[in-house]
């Protein structure tokens, strides 16, 4: 059976982040801390912090969204540059989603030594927004109750990151969902510049009922 480097990168994660759990001292050493990272030059950081997560559930959530979305632009990407390349883009898409959207948040916090965030937050979101781009009109379920079209549903997401990264009350980056998607859809526009006029295309015609 052949598995495609979105499952491989979510039992990556999955098997980094549950050891994790039980070690507070490895998990301390891959979180990203910008004053470490400034203090330390640990850039490290950058990058693993993107493969531990705080509990079950933000790794489930986390791991669960990029299982349905990671497949669609991986199958993009090994379409316009066959399948060996198509996965290292992939896979270098889904670490510069990480570390990009992390950036903000390092300039924003590295002078503060309290600051801690974790999770696959920036990758994951990349993926989702790229997918959206896309596929606008394929339907995201919250929970399988509430259902809406992707660029929608992604707008009222970022709203809700946006607001919430004010906050700064939890581990989780969520300045990184906002970044990640700005990288995830430019990323697209980049590599298919077509696909803004497929997208708007979509949307124009969009009927709700």
């Amino acid at each position: 059976m052949n598995l495609s480097i979105t499952v491989l990168l979510i039992i990556l994660t999955a098997g980094i982040s549950i050891y994790g759990f039980s070690k507070p001292e490895f998990l301390h050493r891959w979180m990203f801390i910008p004053y470490q990272i400034k203090k330390k030059g640990q850039w490290d950081r950058f990058v693993t912090s993107g493969f531990i997560h705080k509990d079950y559930i933000h790794l489930l959530f986390n791991m669960f969204t990029f299982y349905f979305f990671g497949g669609v632009v991986e199958q993009v990407l090994a379409y316009r540059f066959g399948p060996i390349l198509g996965g290292v883009v992939f896979v270098l898409f889904y670490i510069l989603g990480i570390v990009i959207s992390g950036i903000p948040t390092y300039l924003k916090n590295q002078d503060n030594s309290y600051y801690r965030a974790l999770g696959a937050s920036g990758g994951t979101s990349a993926t989702v927004f790229a997918s959206i781009i896309i596929l606008p009109l394929s339907d995201i379920c919250l929970f399988g109750i509430i259902c809406l079209p992707g660029f929608i549903l992604g707008g009222l997401f970022l709203i809700y990151s946006y607001f919430k990264g004010k906050n700064q009350d939890d581990a989780i980056n969520h300045d990184a969902h906002l970044y990640g998607a700005i990288f995830g859809i430019m990323f697209i526009l980049i590599i298919s510049p077509s696909s803004a006029i497929t997208f708007f295309d979509q949307i124009k015609n969009y009927r709700p009922f």
